[in-house]
């Protein structure tokens, strides 16, 4: 090998893969590194010692401890609030995350939720499960308007799936003035949400959990949206308050909910939740794609490219300011 930087892959897995995988597609776009793998706890103490580039799922404080020439942590997840993000730049580390290796399946699992209440095909699926031949009624989604809290890649790829079904589409961003593929483009300003969930037939909640966002669905939110509303929640459950959905549904204050996260989480097996024919729950599974490490490798290949050239461990693809 050159004097290429090594890199050393921690342990842990994402969706059942084995981690094994992630390292193959590494070595496979990085032929002049060396690329390790730590299979066991004792392998990442010893490993990140020397290491400069790590990548994995999380990384411990513990496992900090060991880091005496870490330059970057690629995580492997798109969320890094579980990092120990302070100590990352008390140490001048460089932290990216995986943001955008998910935007194919989840736009795809938004695109499945909505086509799934416009035509009700969970009603179809109660009915053959019943053997049950009695037509119903459905609804179309041409001419509908669907608004996408969250225009990062979850949004993004969500509203680049919708295109081509007549729909209008409504994105709200923290920066509103850096526009976005949806048709109209606003901000979090109370009023011109609002104004927006009034003519909103599909909500989709794909947004980052932060201060502003936790619990940005509530009653009042509820209450605007038209009684025919779905609201399809991607993102993280508390951005929408439990009790709050939970009287909206039964109250039919809106038609239905697709859950792919809930609060809270795990739900637990007696929450009312599960017992409404008008909610779809899904067990965060909206993430899970089988191009996920492959997904993820070129964006941390790149970036170890980048580093190699120019040995600056600054300007790389999904960088997170700690």
């Amino acid at each position: 090998m050159s004097d290429a930087p090594a890199v050393l892959v921690l342990r842990k897995g994402a969706h059942g893969i084995p981690i094994e995988q992630y390292a193959e597609a590494l070595r496979d776009r990085l032929p002049d590194h060396d690329v390790t793998l730590a299979r066991t706890p004792k392998e990442e103490r010893e490993g990140i010692e020397d290491a400069e580039i790590v990548t994995g799922m999380w990384l411990t404080d513990e496992l900090l401890d060991h880091a005496e020439n870490l330059e970057l942590f690629a995580c492997a997840y798109a969320g890094t609030g579980h990092l120990p993000r302070d100590r990352l730049a008390e140490q001048g580390v460089t932290l990216t995350n995986a943001s955008g290796v998910h935007g194919p399946n989840i736009g795809e699992h938004v695109l499945g939720a909505i086509l799934t209440f416009s035509r009700r095909f969970h009603e179809g699926f109660r009915r053959q499960r019943e053997r049950e031949w009695r037509s119903y009624e459905t609804h179309e989604l041409e001419g509908s308007t669907v608004t996408i809290v969250g225009l990062g890649a979850l949004g993004q790829a969500t509203a680049k799936r919708l295109e081509g079904f007549g729909v209008e589409t409504v994105g709200v961003r923290y920066s509103p003035d850096k526009g976005g593929p949806t048709d109209e483009v606003i901000g979090f300003d109370e009023d011109a949400l609002h104004d927006a969930l009034a003519r909103t037939d599909y909500l989709v909640l794909a947004c980052p959990l932060t201060d502003l966002t936790e619990g940005l669905v509530g009653t009042s939110e509820l209450v605007t949206l038209p009684p025919e509303a779905v609201v399809v929640n991607v993102a993280r459950g508390p951005v929408v308050e439990t009790d709050a959905l939970l009287n909206a549904l039964r109250s039919r204050w809106i038609r239905g909910a697709s859950l792919d996260v809930t609060d809270p989480e795990p739900l637990p097996s007696d929450h009312d939740l599960w017992n409404l024919g008008n909610v779809q729950i899904t067990p965060h599974n909206a993430g899970h794609t089988p191009h996920y490490y492959e997904r993820l490798a070129d964006i941390v290949a790149s970036n170890v490219r980048h580093v190699t050239e120019t040995g600056e461990y600054e300007g790389l693809e999904n960088q997170v300011q700690v």
